[in-house]
């Protein structure tokens, strides 16, 4: 099959797992700022693409991370084993997106390149010492500086907002917590041109990659200006059409964060974000995001863990990258079979993903009925305060009568 046939199919399909990227990940800029009601469903994932399309342009540290440091120097790399790996992320990202599981779309996508590279030339086409500074260190140790953020930016706002009922009743004035709706306009704003500065990138790096294999490109040190705007268009897309089943943001999950909690979440998650796309860190925004909801949410008096939410929320994360490999290595099994296997490869994904969108229509979710599940799963590791209450106040009953 042609070079240049090859190359086109490989950069559709990766902007094709930008746009899926957008979607999927709209939820962890605007998901806050929805469940306080600071921001309507639509304006929030519009003002989300906007702010991705801009962040998309901010930086490409983090996309020659992927193009230059993820496979070592001398492994021939092909536009089929691109291909094979990119197949593997969108399978995966896809099949989480559907189930409502918690999931990274950064971690599916180094999976998915990890396990075809591995098919293709073995464990040493890895650079292994590069993905663990660049990637694995990031994922163990972002969530926690987040949550940490904004836990004390919780706590912080809290107290100095603070003011008892008897105050209240004598001045006249309440606590104005609800004023922090405005500032969650712009923190999640920040969030969503963190997302972009961050996740568009990993595309560019993608593309980059082949285009260097295929020789349309000397090396991986720069990203030409069409990647940089065909990346940042399919991810801003992606985010606008919503992604409302991963948003979910509007039931049970995250009713209980308050303004001042998000305002703390959003905050630490872009400037976590931001300060990582600087240095080339390859982030799971996802992973960061639900780290600072569930930070801001103990930051309030009363807040505690629902540790089975949230080992549930961790297991989807560590899964995400092995089997998104596994998919990977799969697919590129089958494109070493030559034009037929490439084909052949090509039509079931197009197949399992025409699938996927199908089934999910059945049960369609919306922005008038969007209940998040993703950073969601996040908020729910923390009990609403009414419930700790409640389960303090049973238990004390329950010793007193005991004795």
């Amino acid at each position: 099959m042609d070079s240049v046939v090859i190359v086109a199919l490989v950069v559709g399909l990766a902007l094709f797992f930008d746009f899926t990227n957008g979607f999927h990940d709209t939820a962890n800029a605007m998901a806050t700022p929805i469940a306080t009601g600071a921001l309507k469903p639509r304006v929030a994932v519009g003002i989300a693409a906007v702010m991705n399309l801009v962040g998309a342009f901010l930086s490409t540290a983090v996309a020659k991370t992927i193009s230059v440091d993820m496979i070592n120097e001398g492994v021939s790399i092909s536009a089929q084993m691109v291909f094979a790996g990119l197949t593997g992320a969108i399978l995966w990202n896809l099949t989480t997106w559907f189930l409502g599981l918690p999931s990274s779309s950064s971690h599916a996508l180094f999976g998915g390149l990890i396990g075809a590279a591995i098919t293709y030339s073995g464990f040493n086409a890895v650079n292994f010492s590069k993905m663990i500074e660049k990637v694995f260190i990031p994922a163990l140790f972002a969530p926690v500086v987040a949550g940490l953020t904004a836990f004390l930016a919780a706590k912080v706002a809290y107290i100095l907002t603070a003011r008892s009922q008897e105050a209240r009743a004598k001045s006249n004035i309440g606590t104005g917590r609800s004023n922090f709706k405005i500032g969650q306009i712009f923190s999640s704003s920040l969030v969503a041109l963190s997302h972009g500065t961050n996740d568009a990138q990993k595309t560019m790096g993608v593309i980059t990659l082949v285009l260097v294999a295929t020789g349309f490109q000397a090396d991986g040190g720069s990203v030409q200006w069409w990647v940089i705007v065909s990346a940042a268009l399919a991810i801003a897309i992606g985010t606008y059409s919503g992604g409302w089943r991963i948003i979910k943001t509007m039931g049970t999950g995250l009713s209980e964060i308050r303004p001042v909690q998000g305002l703390a979440a959003e905050t630490s998650t872009g400037v976590t974000i931001l300060a990582s796309s600087h240095f080339g860190f390859a982030l799971s925004t996802t992973q960061v995001a639900s780290g600072s909801v569930i930070g801001s949410g103990l930051g309030r008096k009363g807040g505690a863990v629902r540790w089975s939410k949230a080992g549930h929320m961790f297991l989807g994360w560590v899964l995400t990258l092995p089997a998104a490999a596994l998919v990977g290595a799969a697919s590129a099994a089958l494109t070493q079979l030559g034009d037929i296997g490439l084909i052949a490869d090509a039509v079931l994904t197009v197949a399992v993903v025409i699938a996927i969108f199908q089934i999910s229509n059945r049960n369609k979710v919306g922005h008038h009925n969007v209940i998040d599940n993703e950073v969601s799963a996040a908020s729910e590791v923390v009990k609403p305060l009414r419930k700790s209450r409640a389960i303090k106040t049973s238990s004390k009953s329950a010793k007193k009568g005991g004795k």
